[in-house]
């Protein structure tokens, strides 16, 4: 199993053989840092990676390039209507407005989403999980991100491992993270 966050940044946790995997310098599950396109919005310092499409920072950076190209051609979206506002975008602004039908923050979410299915389809090419679990946003905005990362991860992940895997938001809501951090720590002072 794959937990991934989808929030601030973007990581993964990997349960393997039900036990928590985290490598050999405990950095396993660092999937931010994968890097899906040369260039692009940037996440932990490296412009088109993981992170920087997939997370809340990633879908700021996307909705202000975004809604910069829509006012440049005279058609700002009610979101951002001008240059001096690009500063105020955030997830959540995009979000909304894509949730409330305005097709250009619903682009910013299809190339969100599309960016998702790469890395997803990575990981479930390298790691053949049964399940991805991911958090924050997605939680929140999975009908946005779904149409297109589905369609990628169709068209790029092998058949036969996409097949077994299932993608499910987290059930245990906001405090997922809070609650991952209490058993990181009972697992290091040996509780678990």
């Amino acid at each position: 199993m794959i937990f991934m966050t989808f929030g601030t940044g973007l990581g993964a946790g990997l349960i393997l053989n039900g036990k928590l995997y985290s490598g050999s310098s405990s950095s396993a599950g660092e999937a931010g840092h994968i890097r899906l396109a040369p260039d692009g919005p940037i996440g932990y310092r490296k412009a088109g990676s993981f992170e920087g499409f997939c997370s809340g920072g990633g879908i700021r950076q996307i909705g202000q390039q975004v809604a910069l190209r829509e006012i440049k051609r005279g058609n700002p979206p009610a979101w951002c209507r001008s240059e001096e506002e690009l500063d105020t975008v955030t997830a959540k602004t995009v979000g909304d407005a894509a949730e409330a039908g305005d097709t250009v923050a619903a682009e910013v979410y299809d190339i969100s989403g599309e960016k998702l299915g790469y890395g997803l389809s990575i990981l479930i090419d390298l790691l053949n999980p049964e399940k991805i679990v991911l958090g924050g946003i997605y939680m929140r905005s999975a009908e946005l991100l779904n149409r297109k990362m589905y369609e990628v991860l169709e068209r790029e992940a092998l058949p036969q491992a996409l097949s077994v895997c299932r993608i499910v938001p987290a059930g245990l809501g906001e405090s997922i993270g809070d609650l991952a951090a209490v058993l990181v720590a009972m697992q290091a002072a040996g509780a678990l």
